[in-house]
């Protein structure tokens, strides 16, 4: 589906290994995933080298089982998953008990580790961290930092704080630096617009299309600090969204349940939760 909040491969691949292989103890046959994501238009080469990425970079494990390769999940993929399941379920996108507290963390990685750099700035965004000022983030909440830093060389040039806002520090004008809050408004509002009236997606079955609202609606969410609600415009766009998704992704839901059972070439996982 071509627009502004083009889904990526490695996007559509956590959505299919979180919706369909988190928790129920089996491998995937790689076949299997790359038929998946053919029918929603993801090239073969696109969707293999994503999955060499994936690998290298532990987020899922290579296991052959006779003449076909399996794909199983790690202990860092599910963290990222169940993190994902946790911000599109249980999370929502509205933060009105905000106690006043920010998470600060600043960090100097040398230009020798400029992938760890990437890699820890990633993981602020991720964690819903905006980019104050320098080398200084903020979160409008507490954060488990030492989860967030795991497995990070660059962690040891990392200093984190907890802080509250004081005056003459205009709390609105520090989330507007922080985030870019206008054009968050703007992608919850084009998400509503383009799936109020279901996108024509072709021959996309059940379990593409629910693929394709699931990734883009988390890919939004990663967008998303959950910044308090007295600081954000009274028109904030977020609830309407979140509600329009929930419908949409039950109304899928029985059909594309059944398809990836159909499609999914399975076996256990002895390793795996």
């Amino acid at each position: 589906m071509a627009n502004d909040q083009e889904v990526r491969p490695q996007g559509l691949l956590l959505t299919l290994f979180g919706g369909h292989v988190l928790g129920r103890g089996v491998r995937v046959a790689t076949g299997s995933v790359l038929d998946v994501l053919a029918g929603v238009g993801v090239a073969e080469h696109a969707a293999r080298s994503t999955l060499g990425r994936m690998a290298e970079h532990g987020l899922l494990a290579r296991h052959r089982h006779g003449r076909k390769v399996y794909l199983g999940l790690t202990a860092r993929s599910r963290e990222i998953l169940n993190d994902g399941e946790v911000r599109i379920w249980r999370i929502g996108v509205a933060d009105d008990r905000w106690d006043g507290t920010w998470t600060l963390l600043g960090f100097t990685v040398p230009e020798s580790q400029r992938a760890q750099r990437h890699l820890l700035r990633s993981r602020l965004s991720w964690a819903g961290f905006g980019l104050l000022q320098g080398g200084l983030w903020i979160a409008p909440s507490p954060v488990d930092v030492e989860a967030l830093l795991e497995g990070i060389e660059a962690a040891e040039h990392v200093k984190v704080f907890q802080a509250r806002a004081l005056a003459p520090t205009d709390v609105r004008e520090l989330v507007e630096s922080a985030w870019d809050v206008e054009a968050l408004a703007k992608s919850y509002r084009r998400f509503t617009e383009r799936w109020t009236a279901p996108p024509d997606l072709g021959s996309v079955d059940a379990l593409g299309r629910q693929l394709l609202l699931t990734s883009e609606w988390l890919q939004l969410l990663r967008q998303d600090p959950r910044l308090p609600v007295p600081h954000l415009p009274a028109d904030w766009p977020a609830e309407g969204a979140q509600r329009l998704f929930r419908r949409l992704h039950a109304e899928l839901e029985p059909r594309a349940r059944a398809i990836a059972f159909e499609k999914l070439d399975t076996v256990p996982d002895e390793g795996g939760h």
